[in-house]
């Protein structure tokens, strides 16, 4: 089973249809016993970055995150859940993050059109599970800030929006993904595909 984490923002339905698409059980909670209990989860995210974490705190599932991270049971960040892995953020003031991967999240800044968003090539930096049998190519974006990881191990795919951007970071069986990959595509759902097979003994190919 794979909890969809529901702390109050997130793409909840399209995330959890998704997994199901792939044969996966998906479980939308904030049920800290069923999160940490699960094969894998995802912490998907929409909105503010203070927000979130501000509703994250009330509840009480940052330390649900933390504990479920180092279990060694995949979890994968998407979007805004992916900027909250990180140390902090500058979004609308500085907020601090989950810190489970060191690095900051900052605006684009420069003359064109923030947020970024539309369809924009990935390039696979290093290897990873997450690429076994897959070919980069276009995927979805929709972000005005975007992470610095202070690892460059860290960094597994980058895009290109007037500089590199962060696409995807990985640690152990820690992802994040900055686009949606459930409205990605094959290729998106290819990715998202990896990940559940992460989450179980005998991956389906």
């Amino acid at each position: 089973m794979i909890a969809i984490i529901d702390y109050g923002m997130g793409n909840l339905h399209s995330v959890s249809k998704a997994v199901e698409r792939l044969g996966r059980e998906a479980v939308v909670t904030s049920d800290p016993a069923l999160i940490l209990t699960a094969d894998g989860a995802i912490l998907p995210g929409v909105g503010a970055f203070g927000d979130a974490m501000a509703n994250l705190r009330d509840t009480g599932l940052i330390d649900v995150v933390k504990a479920y991270a180092v279990t060694g049971k995949p979890l994968l960040g998407i979007c805004l859940g992916m900027q909250l892995l990180f140390t902090e953020s500058e979004e609308h003031g500085i907020h601090q993050g989950l810190d489970l991967l060191p690095g900051r999240v900052v605006r684009f800044q420069g003359d064109y059109k923030v947020p970024h968003m539309g369809w924009n090539e990935l390039a696979f930096k290093q290897e990873s599970p997450l690429f076994d049998g897959v070919r980069p190519g276009h995927v979805y974006f929709v972000h005005s800030y975007h992470a610095l990881p202070e690892n460059e191990s860290d960094l597994l795919a980058v895009t290109d929006y007037h500089q590199p951007v962060t696409a995807i970071v990985g640690r152990g069986s820690l992802y994040g993904m900055q686009f949606h990959p459930e409205k990605s595509g094959e290729l998106g759902m290819a990715l998202l595909r990896k990940f559940a097979d992460l989450t179980v003994r005998n991956p389906q190919a």
